[in-house]
This record gives C-alpha cells, structure tokens and sequence, in this order.
C-alpha cells in the first residue's frame, strides 16, 4: 500500500508524466449490491472543483480484430460506428462506472490521434465521492446492454 502510493504520488509529482490518476482511489462501488454484483468503482481521493483535471492517461490499443462488444472492461477508442477500435486505458480510467446521459460528476476527453485521455470534473466533486462519466457506447454495445437498462431505468 505504501509503496504503491509513494510511486503514485511520484508519478504525478513529475513534470513530463503522461499518466496521473493522485487524485483518484479504487474501492468497492456504491452501485455494488445483491441485483448488480460486486464490482470496483473510482472515488475521488481529494476535493475537485468543476472543471480541474481529475485524471489523465494513455490508451493502448487493442489488436485489430479484437470484438469490444463482448468486454466491458475496455474503450471504445475512434467515432467510427460500428466501432472497430478499441483500447486498454491506465490509471484507474478503467474503474470509472458510468451514470445516465447529463448526470455524471466527470466527463472524460479523448484525443484519439495522440493515444491519451483527459478526465475532468463536470461538477464539484466532494472526497470519497464515486467518479463516473457517460460511457459513449452504453446504449449500442451488446455488452452493456443490460447496464443501459438498469442506468436508463433510474
């Protein structure tokens, strides 16, 4: 644990890092229950006014051929549709769960010609509050599609 957050706040503390996620934890989710299962969520470490940068990262992409729409665990990383891209991102992008269309506390920034991704806050974000952002293929992806009922239904 202490080491893991030593190298976590050496990484964000150095000038030409390409990933920081300082501000971000990863615990159990708060939408985590008997219908759902359990899963991780993203959670804010420290206060983050609207508009700071709450994370920042790369994205790996995924060899062609690759089928996103079975693994949720992954990216849509283009704005072709049907989507043929797909990327792995760092830090803790990947814990982020998703919220209806307009009500995410964060929105994430992808830069698709540069492999990296900005995460910023939409709102205030209190400490120890749960990250989420809109996924963009919640409501197409065959993987989500029970996720896209249960978040439209809310």
């Amino acid at each position: 644990f202490f080491l893991t957050l030593l190298l976590l706040s050496t990484m964000a503390s150095h000038p030409d890092t390409k990933v920081d996620c300082s501000k971000v934890y990863i615990k159990k989710s708060s939408f985590s229950n008997e219908k759902t299962g359990e899963f991780d969520g993203a959670f804010a470490a420290v206060p983050i006014k609207k508009g700071e940068l709450v994370e920042k990262g790369l994205m790996r992409r995924l060899p062609d051929g690759f089928d996103g729409n079975t693994c949720p665990f992954i990216f849509t990383w283009s704005e072709e549709r049907p989507n043929k891209t797909w990327g792995m991102g760092s830090g803790c992008s990947a814990y982020y769960n998703t919220a209806k269309e307009g009500t995410a506390n964060t929105k994430m920034v992808r830069y698709y010609d540069e492999d990296r991704f900005e995460i910023f806050a939409e709102r205030d974000i209190e400490k120890d509050e749960e990250l989420l952002h809109t996924y963009v293929s919640l409501t197409w992806r065959t993987c989500f599609s029970d996720l896209n009922k249960i978040v439209n239904e809310e």
